[in-house]
C-alpha cells in the first residue's frame, strides 16, 4: 500500500484511517507491529489499521530506543506496509532532522498514511518550544495535504514524571496549550503520552481532537481507556516486549529440556 492507495473498501487509505478516529466503533485499537511477520498476525486477526512503535522496531533491529538510523526505520516501516493491506501509521519520533518536504516524501515512499511526531527535541532531550513545534506540524500538513494522518505527541507528562496532583494540574494546562496549537496547525489527533487516565476526557474535550492513549503494564485496559475518553489506543513497544517475554520463556524451557550441563 502506498500513500495514494486505497483501503480494501475503496476508500483512500489516509481517509479511511482518519475516519476510524471518529467512530462509530471507538476506541480505535491500533496494535504496534515491529516487523512484517507481526504486522501480518495483527492484520489477519481483523484489526482495521496498525501503528508502528519506534521503540519496538528499534529493539527488533538491535538498537536502543531513539537510536535507530532514519534509513533503517523507514525501511522497516516499508516492509511492514508491504506485508498488509490495511492502513499503517508510522512512529517517526521527532522527524530525524528532515525538512517537512523530505519527511512527507520518505513517509510516502514507505506507504504509511499516518505518523507520530513528538515534541521532545532529540538534540537537547527537552520539550521543544510549542509554537516552533506547531509551525513544524503546519509545514508537514501543508506538504502532505490530506494524504497523512498526523498524531501529535505531547510529552509534558513524560517529562514531568510522577508529581502531586497540583503538578498534574499544571502539566494538564500545558498539555492543553500545546494540544490547541497543534490542532490549529492541522494535527488529526493528539497523544499526551502517559497522561493520567483520569484526565483523558477533560484533555480531549478541551483540545478538541481525538486523543491517543497508550496501554501500560499496570494501567487500564484498552476498553477502559476508551471509556475514560481515549478515541485511539496504542501500545508503544508493549506488544513487542510481551512477545519477547514469550520467546524468553521458550528459550528457558528448551534449555531445561536439554539439561543444565549441555554445552
Amino acid at each position: 500500500m502506498t500513500a495514494t492507495d486505497r483501503a480494501p473498501d475503496g476508500t483512500p487509505a489516509a481517509a479511511a484511517l482518519r475516519a476510524l478516529h471518529h467512530g462509530p466503533r471507538l476506541p480505535l485499537v491500533l496494535p504496534g507491529p515491529w516487523d512484517a511477520a507481526s504486522a501480518r498476525v495483527f492484520a489477519d486477526a481483523g484489526f482495521p489499521a496498525l501503528a508502528t512503535p519506534s521503540a519496538g522496531i528499534a529493539a527488533s533491529l538491535g538498537y536502543e530506543d531513539g537510536r535507530t538510523p532514519a534509513d533503517e526505520m523507514f525501511a522497516a516501516v516499508a516492509r511492514i506496509v508491504r506485508s498488509v493491506d490495511i492502513p499503517v501509521s508510522a512512529d517517526v519520533e521527532a522527524g530525524y532532522g528532515l525538512s517537512a518536504k523530505e519527511l512527507v516524501g520518505r513517509l510516502a515512499d514507505t506507504g504509511a498514511v499516518g505518523c507520530n511526531l513528538e515534541d521532545t527535541d532529540p538534540a537537547t532531550g527537552a520539550l521543544r518550544d510549542p509554537q516552533e513545534q506547531a509551525d513544524w506540524l503546519a509545514q508537514v500538513r501543508a506538504e502532505a495535504g490530506d494524504a497523512l494522518v498526523i498524531n501529535a505527541r505531547i510529552d509534558t507528562f513524560l517529562h514531568a514524571g510522577r508529581y502531586p496532583d497540583a503538578q498534574k494540574a499544571q502539566d494538564a494546562e500545558e498539555t492543553v496549550r500545546r494540544g490547541r496549537l497543534y490542532a490549529a496547525a492541522g494535527a488529526d489527533c493528539v497523544y499526551p503520552i502517559l497522561a493520567p487516565p483520569s484526565l483523558l476526557a477533560d484533555l480531549a474535550a478541551r483540545i478538541g481532537l481525538p486523543l491517543n492513549a497508550v496501554v501500560t503494564p499496570d494501567g487500564p485496559t484498552p476498553r477502559e481507556l476508551g471509556a475514560l475518553g481515549a478515541a485511539r489506543i496504542t501500545f508503544g513497544p508493549g506488544l513487542q516486549h510481551r512477545a519477547m517475554a514469550a520467546v524468553t520463556g521458550m528459550a528457558e524451557r528448551l534449555r531445561e529440556e536439554l539439561g543444565a550441563g549441555t554445552g
